[in-house]
């Protein structure tokens, strides 16, 4: 039996529907939601009343009301492009992350939530913080404190603030900001100077003011997640760690992004009955160049240009995270499993444990896959957990990680760390062929060292 150890884990609407580039076929996939109440009140933030498909009201819309919805001039815009598959994942449904079904997650680039006004469950928000663990863009658009358009005791800054503290994944802000408690009722945040951020300034124009008609700002955390960039502040702040109005992160292998007001948008066009505000080309700020320029680095690379002929864009490992205990992977006995807490897992309650005995011991865990060709980038991640009873300078206890019989990288007791630490590696020498990936524990005759695997992923795009 494994010894139990302690562990360290702590435009313009008319004008910008027709300048946006055009190209034959879609590649960005799109999904924006519809389950948390964002019809609830005066809200109408959908692209089109067409759900799942927009395309059922319009299959070539040329204008916003062409589909009907607060939100259909963002998605005409991008739909005329010819690059994105938009859906909407339709209210009564559930946020899932790789259950095979066609509204999945894991079938999308970047999942939009515009202003949700309902909280996500537990599963919901591990599925949300896995996609972009594993390569999602995500899009969140909060309101002011209050505004609980359906009176269920939540509302957007308390959801968002609660999918960053408790989502079963990481509660630590993962994304290195939080929602601010505000209701600040009218300003134009400014863009800071950054002429290479593709945000401020992508294939949908540059960006140089927002605007706030009741709306909140976010406070930044860079000691939590570093990569975390204000891109728009007060008008009356400098920019720093406060009064942040549209901020992008990273985590894992995704991008974030989030804007502090949803009236930014309104398109003021929608269904009959709803009080809408068209702040999406109001001519004081830059709002669909924003929103545009954000929904394309959060899909992809940032630009429109499609992924090479033959290549379909994914992940590629069955069963990445062992939630399904050993399915599509052949490992030594004990190896996957719920270890609880004397290794937890990174994320959901199943890992790979290997070695952790104090005694001489190897044990193994592999999968196979098979790369396409044409592709521009393969990448192979996971995240590494090490902690040791060993001390000194010696490896005593190696993880070697293989593809094929190519060795990628090896980690010893030497590399103990609290938490877990994620590790990327191309792929590309094995384009088109099958790859078996494995890892092998060998532990020496004294003291444990455990080598505790999560979160795996093969990402071709």
């Amino acid at each position: 039996m494994k010894r139990l150890i302690p562990v360290a884990v702590a435009a313009l609407a008319a004008g910008l529907l027709a300048a946006a580039p055009a190209h034959a076929a879609a590649v960005h996939r799109v999904l924006f939601d519809n389950t948390k109440a964002e019809t609830a009140g005066n809200a109408d933030w959908i692209v089109g009343t067409s759900q799942p498909d927009p395309t059922a009201q319009n299959s070539a819309p040329q204008k916003e009301t062409d589909w009907t919805g607060a939100l259909s001039a963002w998605g005409v815009a991008l739909q005329k492009t010819g690059q994105y598959s938009l859906k909407t994942l339709p209210a009564g449904n559930t946020i899932t992350y790789g259950t095979g079904s066609a509204l999945d997650l894991q079938n999308f680039d970047e999942f939009v939530l515009p202003e949700p006004n309902v909280v996500l469950s537990a599963s919901e928000k591990a599925a949300v913080m896995r996609f972009v663990q594993n390569g999602g863009g995500l899009f969140l658009i909060s309101d002011h404190t209050g505004s609980d358009r359906n009176n269920d005791g939540w509302d957007s800054p308390e959801i968002i603030n609660d999918l960053m503290t408790n989502n079963g994944v990481d509660n630590t802000d993962p994304f290195g900001f939080s929602v601010d408690l505000k209701n600040i009722s009218s300003d134009h945040p400014v863009a800071i100077s950054d002429s290479t951020n593709p945000v401020l300034n992508g294939a949908f124009g540059t960006v140089k003011h927002s605007l706030i008609a009741n709306g909140t700002t976010f406070t930044l955390k860079p000691a939590d997640n570093a990569s975390v960039k204000g891109l728009a502040y007060l008008s009356t702040s400098s920019p720093g760690n406060s009064n942040a109005f549209f901020v992008t992160s990273t985590f894992g292998s995704g991008r974030v992004a989030i804007w502090g007001d949803s009236s930014t948008i309104d398109d003021g066009t929608g269904q009959s009955g709803n009080t809408l505000y068209n702040g999406w080309t109001d001519s004081t700020a830059d709002n669909a160049a924003l929103g545009l320029n954000a929904t394309a680095w959060l899909a992809g690379s940032g630009t429109t240009t499609p992924p090479p002929s033959g290549c379909t864009a994914g992940q590629l490992l069955a069963n990445p995270g062992f939630e399904s205990g050993a399915t599509a992977w052949t490992a030594s006995a004990s190896v996957i499993g719920q270890h609880g807490t004397d290794e937890p897992a990174r994320t959901g309650t199943w890992s790979a444990w290997l070695d952790g005995y104090g005694s001489a011991h190897t044990d193994t865990v592999s999968q196979t896959v098979t790369l396409p060709s044409g592709c521009s980038a393969y990448t192979f991640t996971f995240w590494l957990h090490i902690d040791t009873a060993e001390t000194g300078t010696t490896a005593y206890d190696k993880l070697t990680v293989k593809a094929g019989s190519t060795t990628l990288a090896t980690y010893s007791n030497l590399n103990a760390a609290g938490g877990y630490q994620q590790r990327s590696f191309s792929l590309s020498a094995y384009a088109g062929q099958s790859v078996t990936l494995s890892f092998s524990g060998v532990e020496g005759s004294q003291l444990q060292t455990s080598f505790v695997v999560d979160d795996t992923a093969v990402t071709v795009s």
